[in-house]
């Protein structure tokens, strides 16, 4: 049975992803930002286990989980957790770029450091759910393209790294994604949000499982998925 640490479990991407290997009986670790949330993943998903850990303080997240029991073997880290806030590069300010880079970016490095040794043990693999911004950029999404680029380029370099250890790494790039997430993205843009026009998190969902199933004789490294209608 393998294991799976998930960021982002209750909502979106994360929350389909979830669902379909918690119902095929995997092992599942859930991230949450506190202890409320984590009773409510607990609840969601009966039999996951739950870590607490405020990815909006990076620096804190060794701390918190050296007073947590992890699991011993990590078969694959998924970080599909993030935060978003539109804005032209002349009003954004600090604290909305600070937030972007801590979620999006610099928690993922610091998780994939600290569960390392776990997933070179395993032979894991890394799954990076980033974003179509990841690869470009547009105006209002400096901040948040600058993290998803960031991130691209730790899932690069992590993959290079890694690669003597067995550790396979993977970065999934969704389009418009019917989600939370997206409808405060129209909110924010100041347009009517209509989820039909727009991904179903199963569909990301099916790309992040095939990625994870794939034989040990290969690898995906990157994936694009784009809204088909």
């Amino acid at each position: 049975m393998a294991t799976h640490v998930i960021t982002g479990a209750g909502s979106g991407i994360g929350a389909a992803v979830t669902r379909r290997l918690h119902a095929r009986g995997d092992r599942l670790v859930l991230h949450a930002r506190d202890a409320g949330r984590a009773k409510e993943l607990a609840a969601e998903f009966p039999g996951a286990e739950t870590l607490v850990g405020d990815l909006a303080d990076p620096g804190a997240l060794s701390e918190a989980l050296s007073q947590q029991t992890l699991p011993d073997q990590v078969d694959s880290l998924l970080h599909i957790a993030g935060v978003v806030d539109l804005g032209p590069v002349g009003e954004l300010s600090g604290q909305a770029w600070r937030r972007q880079l801590d979620v999006n970016l610099l928690a993922p490095a610091e998780l994939t450091r600290l569960f390392l040794p776990r997933l070179r043990a395993a032979r894991g693999h890394v799954v990076f759910v980033n974003s179509g911004a990841g690869l470009s950029a547009h105006a209002g999404w400096s901040a948040y393209a600058a993290s998803k680029h960031g991130l691209k380029a730790l899932a690069d370099a992590l993959r290079e790294e890694e690669h003597g250890n067995g550790v396979r790494v993977t970065t999934v790039y969704p389009g418009r994604t019917a989600s939370p997430m997206q409808a405060k993205v129209h909110q924010q843009e100041g347009k009517e949000y209509d989820p039909s026009r727009w991904i179903d998190p199963e569909s990301v969902a099916t790309t992040v499982l095939m990625a994870l199933d794939l034989p040990r004789d290969a690898e995906v490294t990157d994936l694009s998925v784009r809204p088909g209608r």
